[in-house]
């Protein structure tokens, strides 16, 4: 297309070329926003024991309000029961304290598709919260990640880590990696979960941290995401006063500016 359209022509489609081939090659990132709880060291589900990889703890199925169920037996896995447990993933005043954490997924290569978070040294909330308890690092805690992806053929997810692992699909459960045990890794591949290419499915991932001394988490995926952004909070009573206040200032001052630039009355 600049063949014969003179000099001009030809420089403006150099720097183009210039300024293009930068923005193409440009890896994505995708940053989901997950929930962190913070426990206490004397919560009775953890520092306890290490129990090794204990699948069919929790539902198969993720429950209308998208928190998972235990429905093991008491005390497997190294959980006290379905009282204790259902704690880890809900906000309990006195019992756990919670932040929001961005998950970074970057893509491995620009234009690959592939996006991957990996920390071998995962202790998010080091001297937050309950804080470390006299410990290295704070080893006491949970994570949820709710989001929601479009499938397209030959997609896979993997996760890596310590110590429970929960990944559901479409509500389905498609990772279980439960228990209190060293790094693991499960891989699984899409295709064989009879999703439809084309329509989107959530997907929600749960994990915990609850023995010293190590904390990996890591995922490597074929799914493009959609970003979860963080709910905007509702204004405050004080906060929706103080609007009002300025709205009612500026109203005035745009008045008088009205008043002033209008003609002046002339007696009859």
């Amino acid at each position: 297309m600049c063949k014969s359209h003179g000099f001009a022509l030809w420089t403006r489609c150099i720097i183009s070329a210039v300024v293009l081939v930068p923005a193409l090659a440009r890896a994505e990132v995708i940053v989901l926003n997950s929930t962190v709880r913070d426990f206490q060291i004397a919560h009775p589900d953890f520092e306890d024991s290490v129990t090794g990889i204990t699948t069919g703890l929790v539902s198969a199925t993720l429950p209308a309000d998208g928190k998972p169920v235990f429905v093991a037996a008491p005390g497997q896995g190294g959980i006290t029961n379905a009282t204790t447990f259902s704690q880890w993933y809900t906000d309990v005043a006195g019992v756990n304290r919670s932040t929001t954490l961005p998950i970074s997924l970057s893509e491995t290569a620009a234009g690959s598709g592939v996006f991957e978070y990996t920390n071998y040294s995962f202790f998010p909330i080091d001297g937050q919260l309950f804080g470390n308890e006299g410990l290295p690092n704070n080893f006491h805690f949970t994570l949820e990640i709710h989001t929601s992806f479009t499938y397209r053929s030959g997609q896979s997810f993997t996760f890596t880590g310590d110590d429970d692992v929960w990944v559901y699909i479409n509500r389905q459960l498609v990772v279980d990696l439960g228990g209190v045990h060293g790094s693991t890794s499960r891989v699984v591949n899409l295709g064989s979960l009879g999703l439809t290419p084309g329509l989107t499915y959530d997907f929600s991932l749960f994990y915990a941290e609850r023995h010293t001394y190590a904390s990996t988490f890591r995922i490597q995926t074929g799914i493009a995401f959609d970003p979860n952004p963080l709910p905007v909070p509702e204004p405050t009573a004080p906060l929706l006063l103080g609007l009002g206040v300025v709205g009612f200032l500026g109203a005035i001052v745009r008045s008088r500016s009205i008043g002033d630039q209008s003609p002046a009355k002339t007696g009859r």
